[in-house]
């Protein structure tokens, strides 16, 4: 089936699964993935050298409505705060050194997706 043709939701966890196959390319362990608090997620957590990675995941087909990260704007930042709160409270590992990266996976109708990583896009307070 043609990306064009999946649904949000599907072009949504299947950009998640590309990235997850890249982090872990990249020597990060995949901690947890899709957790969900107070209806937001958290795409992937990470665990990189010291640090919890907080992984948001944008997956576009096309540039149509700009690039993939742009949709992560100052309300986003501050759910994904929230929930990565929640879950290191969860965890017992409030106080752990962790940061945010942000993935924008594209893939129009091509044999290779197109995968940018951004580390430290912002961190955790």
């Amino acid at each position: 089936m043609s990306a064009k043709k999946k649904n949000n939701r599907e072009v949504g966890r299947q950009g998640e699964d590309i990235a997850a196959r890249y982090l872990e390319e990249k020597g990060f362990t995949i901690l947890d993935r899709n957790y969900n608090f107070e209806h937001a997620e958290l795409d992937i957590v990470a665990y990189q050298g010291r640090f919890i990675v907080f992984v948001e995941v944008k997956t576009r087909t096309s540039k149509s409505y700009g690039e993939p990260e742009e949709a992560i704007d100052e309300n986003k930042r501050k759910q994904l705060l929230h929930v990565a709160e929640a879950w290191m409270f969860e965890r017992k590992m409030e106080g752990a050194p962790a940061r945010f990266d942000v993935i924008s996976v594209l893939y129009p109708d091509s044999p290779k997706e197109e995968i940018r990583h951004y580390e430290e896009a912002f961190w955790y307070l």
